[in-house]
């Protein structure tokens, strides 16, 4: 457990090793890791004189469970889903961050390896930007951070697209891993959905709450749900982009195909009466009068030459060449 002080008379932060009491000026910050805390509630429950509701014990335990808000008359719960650090199989995952407002204290039970939990502690420790007046504040500043870290995904994402556009359409480059931006697609689905679930726990936590949300906060709110927006349409226009991507696939590959047809047919059109002439002098009757003729074989080979030239110059007339 991480313990912050955040007291107005000593302007930044200070990190404490145990509090007995909330402070009656300001408020404190309790950081849990839910993997090696599963008892976090207890020393909550001694703080606030008061009980965590067992079903919100066991949300905040489940390392699967989508944003969501809920409250109780003595505080509110938000889940809010965030990017793992690390990308899995090429794919990103996400863990869920806990967070208990109470008047003067904010708890929040989070995987571990948070970094955006990690580098609001570094920032406050650091005495570097604003220094939140309540719990709401400090709450923002994390799920700010963990928006950025999704502003920040749009890049790659965008890179990865263009390799496979140009890897897709272009006839020189054939490949065979298409299905792999299909799995692209799944997931600009599940960050879409992400984004939506998101929206909806903030949007209803900041008209229900029952927590004084200044002016100031609101509008940074508000920031931060224009912000989650804006990744939801990005990963909206993205699956647009692919659908559009497969289609000029196999577009492409149609009319490559349609060309090889294409080509066959004309070769076949040459060659067949080729096939014809060369088919009746190959048969073994007896009397074929230009069989004994002294310059038939040349005759006939100079004849099927020209038959073969006239066809073509007639195909690339037709412009079918």
């Amino acid at each position: 457990m991480d313990i912050m002080l955040f007291a107005p008379a000593d302007g930044a932060p200070r990190k404490l090793d145990q509090i007995e009491s909330l402070p009656s000026e300001g408020f404190v910050w309790l950081d849990f890791n839910r993997v090696q805390e599963v008892g976090w509630h207890e020393p909550v429950e001694r703080l606030c004189a008061g009980r965590i509701h067992e079903g919100h014990v066991r949300d905040s335990l489940n390392p699967a469970h989508p944003s969501f808000y809920d409250s109780t008359s003595g505080y509110d719960m938000v889940i809010f889903r965030g990017l793992a650090p690390e990308m899995e199989n090429d794919e990103f995952s996400t863990h869920p961050i806990v967070f208990f407002l109470f008047e003067r204290m904010l708890v929040t039970v989070q995987p571990g390896e948070s970094r955006s939990v990690r580098s609001v502690k570094e920032r406050m420790l650091d005495q570097g930007g604003r220094v939140p007046v309540d719990p709401a504040a400090l709450m923002h500043m994390i799920l700010n951070a963990m928006v950025d870290r999704f502003l920040a995904l749009r890049e790659p994402l965008t890179r990865q697209m263009e390799v496979w556009t140009e890897r897709l359409i272009d006839p020189r480059h054939h490949t065979h891993k298409w299905y792999r931006v299909l799995d692209h697609r799944k997931q600009l689905r599940r960050l879409e959905i992400l984004c939506d679930e998101q929206e909806d726990a903030i949007v209803t936590w900041r008209d229900s709450t029952r927590q004084d949300i200044r002016e100031g906060l609101f509008v940074r709110y508000t920031d931060l749900l224009e912000h989650i927006r804006r990744v939801g349409k990005f990963a909206s226009s993205q699956q647009q982009e692919v659908e559009g991507l497969m289609q000029l696939h196999f577009s492409a590959v149609a009319h490559r195909t349609n060309e090889i047809m294409h080509l066959l047919t004309v070769l076949s059109a040459i060659f067949l009466p080729l096939g014809l002439i060369a088919g009746i002098y190959g048969m073994n009757f007896e009397h074929m009068p230009e069989l004994h003729t002294r310059h038939g074989y040349f005759i006939t080979l100079g004849g099927m030459a020209l038959l073969a030239a006239s066809l073509l110059t007639w195909f690339r007339w037709k412009k079918w060449v």
